[in-house]
């Protein structure tokens, strides 16, 4: 039987909120201000808490319930109704945020979404507890500690609806976080199961097209639009929606993004009908959001706004440790998009993977493994078939474009890293344009403006000569 703390200075409240969760079947123990909730709060599955508190806030409560280690599902239950209340309970870590007068019914089925949220943080512990051969979660392979936090944060933040933004390098695996988050929150209840889950690549479209995906356009809105059109937001319903590269998108239309966060509600384009935004919003970006916002190229409150929580995922050179396993997961799902069977993996090879520093991180190490499994003639991959030299020692970026110094010993500027690695990409991938995409994690348009403002073309001298040497 499921634990219910309650905690209310007002012993009426408490009272009837106990024989009604008591009639629901729930074991249920009282509080009424704060050192109480604090003290009784132990083997709890969730707790009612109300902000105003004697002896110390609700805030108090949630800070203290932190670093407990399996602390119960908190749904916030307070007169306070305002934004800067909501976003601070919920980062530190609410389930659900609750006004009173509180409907019955919708106490009922939060309070049930909380028990099942609890459920599902006591089995992601255990998952995480467990030394596996190949331990993951949904496909975000690893059991290094930092991977390990990741699965934690995406379990905690699965129980809620609140935005999210992931940050990380290009290659790190934003957008398989993001459908763990939305899958792991599915798991709490099977008439979700269908909910759509809906990417943009906020790269990949014009700044006039980008609008108009978000939100949709009826006929005659501009020219070219013929029929009326759903936006993303729209598509996803009651899913989630994942805007990946959000810092690409242009500052008028942050403006919009803003408003449609704030307010939940947007509008299609050239329509005046207001439709409700029930999506869970999830962002990504590997730039640097805080620097953006002291240039001003990104707004400061849509930036506070989208990381109410924040995932930083660690580059694959700061846990080598998770290769081997990475490897062989890799290997498993190339073998059967190939049709291959290479099973084996020499030392000598393992040894020059965990010794790269990988500036592409995971998307790098699959593509490279690709690479050499359609290259091998039998069931064994060794360190021929794999397209690094001598490696720079993981975990020191640095090192890894120090083969590149002149013959002065002067390093290159970040311009000149970023046009040679272009130009090994296109070498590699044969001026594949689709491929170089992939690996270097940008789109087609970006990509065509980085040859043409590098001046390269296919057969140059640059792109034979990475150093652009003569």
């Amino acid at each position: 039987m499921e634990r219910i703390l309650i905690v209310d200075d007002d012993r009426s409240i408490r009272r009837t909120l106990e024989k009604f969760l008591g009639g629901e079947g729930y074991e249920v123990s009282t509080a009424g201000d704060a050192p109480g909730a604090i003290a009784s709060a132990d083997g709890c599955d969730v707790m009612l808490l109300d902000l105003g508190l004697p002896g110390g806030s609700g805030f108090d409560v949630l800070t203290a319930l932190a670093d407990r280690p399996r602390p119960p599902a908190v749904v916030v239950v307070t007169a306070r109704d305002d934004m800067q209340s909501t976003v601070k309970a919920v980062q530190l870590g609410a389930h659900e945020y609750l006004v009173k007068p509180v409907d019955i019914d919708r106490l009922r089925a939060v309070v049930k979404g909380a028990v099942e949220s609890r459920r599902t943080r006591d089995q992601l512990e255990e998952l995480v507890s467990r030394d596996r051969q190949v331990p993951q979660v949904g496909d975000i392979l690893g059991k290094s500690p930092k991977i390990r936090d990741v699965w934690k944060q995406i379990g905690a933040v699965s129980t809620t609806r609140a935005p999210v933004l992931i940050i990380g390098e290009s290659g790190t695996g934003k957008e398989l976080v993001a459908k763990a988050i939305h899958t792991a929150g599915l798991a709490r209840a099977s008439e979700h199961r269908d909910r759509p889950f809906v990417a943009v690549n906020c790269t990949a479209l014009a700044p006039g097209v980008l609008e108009s995906e978000l939100f949709g356009h009826v006929k005659g809105a501009f020219t070219g639009a013929v029929a009326d059109r759903p936006g993303r937001f729209e598509l996803a319903a009651r899913g989630t929606i994942f805007l990946d590269e959000i810092a690409e998108i242009p500052l008028e239309l942050q403006a919009k993004l803003l408003r449609v966060l704030q307010e939940r509600t947007f509008e299609r384009v050239g329509d005046a009908k207001v439709l409700t935004l029930d999506a869970r919003v999830i962002a990504a970006t590997h730039r640097d959001l805080p620097a953006m916002v002291a240039k001003g190229t990104f707004r400061e409150d849509l930036f506070y706004r989208l990381r109410v929580v924040e995932i930083a995922l660690p580059p694959l050179r700061d846990r080598a440790g998770d290769i081997p396993v990475l490897v062989e997961g890799l290997l498993a799902k190339i073998n059967r998009d190939l049709d291959k069977d290479v099973r084996y993996v020499t030392p000598a090879a393992l040894a020059r993977l965990q010794a790269y520093a990988w500036p592409g991180n995971v998307r790098e190490l699959e593509n490279m493994l690709t690479r050499a499994l359609v290259l091998a003639k039998s069931d064994v991959l060794d360190e021929t078939l794999l397209p690094i030299g001598a490696a720079a020692p993981a975990g020191d970026p640095v090192a890894a474009v120090g083969a590149e110094a002149d013959a002065e010993g002067a390093l290159p500027t970040l311009r000149e890293i970023e046009r040679r690695h272009v130009i090994r990409v296109l070498a590699h991938t044969e001026w594949n344009k689709r491929r170089a995409c992939a690996i270097l994690d940008i789109s087609r348009p970006t990509l065509d403006r980085k040859i043409e403002e590098f001046g390269l073309r296919r057969g140059g001298d640059d792109a034979a000569d990475p150093a652009g040497k003569p």
